[in-house]
């Protein structure tokens, strides 16, 4: 039988502390070697005319799969090759317009230095990020990172903890340094994440979500609350636009407003609307991101808006519920 071990909160307290400050520490060193070698890797990257290809071995495999995504998601065209696969056919995916940035602690992974002959002969550029200046990666590269530490954050010295988070860093620090060189947007980061709630905040106007034509709710200014509380049934979107003679909108009644004044609804076929409707309501462009509708909403508490054309005229509504469904929140 098993005997479960003992927990001692404080002591786990304290190796998470101490993990977490070791780490912190392997990061800020880094800050001191951020030099001319960084800017050229930059500029390498930047003249790269194919794709930057990245490899590792191992935990520093998992981090380069991390490296390549970020730079790919940030405008540097970018993909992971696994260095034991490239040498049974995967060699095929680079090419001499290629740059290959490397990753390994030791510098001495073999799978990795198995390539450097082959990469050669092809006359690809190679970057090597290592934790060993001296190592035979390091040597052979075009330019070398350094990513040492002074020791790992795992109390046996073994676990690969600060080395793989001083890469990690280091390979953000390259893609938002590339990012900004190359004046890359909020929209050109929403293009390569159409799929995403990132990419649907960016890019989901209120033209896409909105209600429109004969979904539209309305009805003119001189109605009967029951005829808007017909349009509101209709198009269940929870609200009516009263509009005027120029077919702007002079207000709008919502479901609170009916809660509101339940008591006077003695007579809802003889009332008129503008009777509790809520004159000069907000409303918003169809042109705007669906994520403004949401801070909109939120911000004034309110679970509708009108949409209008540059004339204030009424165009589409929307609430909450379309900005759910569109997963914008």
């Amino acid at each position: 039988m098993t005997i479960a071990p003992t927990i001692d909160a404080a002591r786990l307290l304290a190796a998470a502390t101490e993990v977490l400050e070791t780490e912190a520490a392997a990061i800020h060193a880094l800050t001191r070697r951020i030099d001319q070698t960084f800017v050229a890797a930059c500029r390498r990257m930047l003249e790269c005319q194919g794709h930057l290809i990245v490899t590792g071995m191992g935990k520093s495999g998992h981090i380069g799969h991390k490296i390549a995504a970020t730079l790919a998601s940030t405008g540097t065209p970018a993909f992971f090759v696994h260095p034991a696969e490239a040498s049974h056919g995967d060699l095929g995916m680079i090419r001499r317009e290629d740059l290959l940035l490397a990753l390994s602690n030791s510098g001495e992974t073999e799978e990795v230095l198995r390539l450097l002959p082959v990469l050669k002969r092809l006359g690809v550029g190679l970057i090597a990020m290592t934790g060993n200046p001296g190592s035979t990666l390091a040597r052979h590269a075009d330019i070398h990172l350094d990513t040492s530490v002074d020791q790992e954050a795992c109390p046996l010295g073994l676990a690969p903890t600060a080395s793989t988070s001083a890469q990690l860093a280091l390979g953000d620090a390259l893609a938002v340094a590339l990012l900004d060189a190359r004046g890359f947007t909020a929209d050109d980061f929403a293009r390569s994440h159409p799929g995403g709630k990132l990419g649907r905040r960016l890019l989901v106007t209120i033209a896409d979500v909105m209600h429109g034509g004969n979904d539209l709710p309305r009805v003119q200014i001189e109605a009967s609350l029951a005829d808007a509380i017909v349009e509101m049934t209709r198009s269940r979107l929870g609200m009516c636009a009263v509009l005027d003679a120029q077919q702007r909108i002079a207000g709008v009644v919502t479901d609170g407003d009916l809660r509101r004044h339940v008591d006077e609804l003695a007579n809802i076929r003889t009332m008129p609307v503008t009777r509790i409707m809520t004159p000069h309501p907000r409303t918003i462009s169809a042109d705007e991101l669906a994520a403004k509708a949401a801070e909109v909403m939120q911000h004034h508490r309110i679970q509708g808006l009108l949409v209008t054309d540059q004339d204030g005229r009424l165009i589409g509504a929307l609430n909450f519920q379309d900005l759910l469904q569109a997963g914008v929140v």
